[in-house]
């Protein structure tokens, strides 16, 4: 009955959201490439490869997700070469970095529209063997007609924040029916079995893997050197570097403002800022302007004297860039709610602050402030005092790092035991 039901309002529902959906794809751009891969319209040299191949099926949603897919797909080629991948991811952004990434022995689509003719036809097309799902993505057509299919279903790197266990449980009735069907869960914590469970897995379907997302042995490959194009731009090997990564709405205001309280210690410090949406680049540049900061974007020719704001507007390159900092701001955690991932700045051995509002991230959270791995600020004052002093001692901030790195040592090989999950159930 459930899924009678979906299939008959799914159509008026797409229909629905379809202006704000469009909307927002013409205000990110590159959403003509690869467009008809969302109705399962492939080219005919990707059919024809999609009819050669043996295909296990990755899907990610947006560039968070996409990056950890990476990390287990180097860690499941590295073990089985021979194995063959379509990655599927829904965003533009993500789709583009996929683009940009991909290896002979994957290959990157765009999901297709969850409406039952549309799954249908890329089922046949493409016929996967196993399908992979990342994080949190269970479209119930793509779910069911898998699992009438008989391909196994694995739902790797469970993601489960309080926000999204308020929503599991409430809209329990509805997921019940696609989460069950489910051939297996790996869970970041051993408390997200409760909610499973709930949601009619069977506990033996249910594997304790950690985060890949936190894994510290697993990374995406070589880090890249962005120090000569910071000369280019006029920045001094010996200036301070603030970088504020993947920020919200509001957040740049808060960090022009703890820049300036800054520079009354250090006159030379710069504040680099990527925001979650590359599409807003110009509008951060108008917003700042008033303040009488020099803003430049990364993808602009340098101009005179180095800019005290650089703005990152482009995609899957910040990793990289918090190679650069002395130390970093995670966004999303001031003016918005949720906050972004620490790990990647963790990783590249940087001291990390954040704001008060990491619920996507609320384990990590507390391990970090409770073994002293991060520090908490609450405005543009208290940012710019905790910038202040870690940019003052090197040692302070060596220690932070260590610190922060013994808070992911928990899921250190959760990259391998995910590896192990999938690859029980590949036939």
């Amino acid at each position: 009955m459930m899924r009678l039901l979906y299939n008959l309002l799914f159509p008026f529902a797409l229909l629905a959201i379809l202006p704000r959906y469009l909307a927002r794809m013409f205000k990110r751009g590159g959403f003509r490439e690869d467009f008809g891969q969302r109705f399962a319209r492939y080219a005919p040299d990707l059919r024809d490869r999609f009819g050669r191949g043996d295909w296990i099926w990755v899907h990610a949603v947006s560039v968070g997700e996409l990056l950890i897919a990476l990390k287990l797909l180097e860690e499941l080629h590295r073990r089985r070469p021979d194995w063959q991948f379509v990655v599927s991811s829904t965003t533009s952004t993500a789709h583009a970095l996929a683009l940009q990434r991909q290896q002979d022995w994957w290959v990157p689509i765009y999901t297709p529209v969850d409406f039952a003719p549309v799954v249908r036809k890329a089922l046949n097309v493409i016929g996967p063997r196993a399908i992979v799902l990342t994080e949190s993505e269970m479209w119930p057509n793509f779910v069911w007609q898998a699992d009438d299919r008989r391909i196994p279903i694995v739902l790797v790197n469970a993601r489960v924040s309080p926000r999204s266990a308020r929503r599991y449980r409430r809209f329990a009735p509805f997921l019940r029916p696609v989460a069950g069907r489910l051939t297996a869960v790996g869970l970041q914590e051993p408390e997200h079995a409760a909610l499973w469970e709930h949601l009619d897995v069977a506990p033996e379907r249910l594997h304790l893997t950690g985060s890949v997302k936190y894994d510290p042995a697993a990374s995406n490959g070589e880090t890249r050197d962005f120090g000569p194009l910071l000369a280019q731009f006029g920045f001094r090997p010996d200036d301070e570097v603030l970088l504020a990564g993947s920020t919200h709405d509001g957040e740049e205001e808060i960090l022009a403002a703890a820049l300036l309280e800054l520079r009354k210690t250090f006159p030379q410090v710069r504040l680099i800022i990527a925001p979650r949406h590359v599409e807003r680049t110009a509008e951060i540049a108008a917003r700042l302007a008033p303040a009488g900061l020099r803003v430049a974007r990364r993808t602009a020719a340098p101009e005179g004297n180095a800019p005290d704001i650089l703005l990152l507007d482009t995609t899957g390159e910040l990793q990289d860039w918090y190679a650069c900092a002395d130390v970093v701001f995670i966004g999303k955690s001031l003016a918005g709610r949720g906050g972004q991932n620490p790990v990647e700045a963790i990783l590249a051995q940087r001291p990390v602050l954040f704001g008060p509002h990491m619920e996507n991230f609320a384990g990590l959270r507390d391990a970090l402030l409770e073994s002293g791995g991060a520090r908490e600020v609450n405005d543009a004052g208290s940012l710019a005092r905790s910038a202040a002093a870690l940019l003052s001692s090197q040692e302070e901030r060596e220690a932070m790092v260590e610190l922060a790195a013994g808070a992911l040592r928990p899921h250190q090989g959760a990259t391998a035991r995910t590896a192990d999950l999938v690859a029980q159930f590949v036939p």
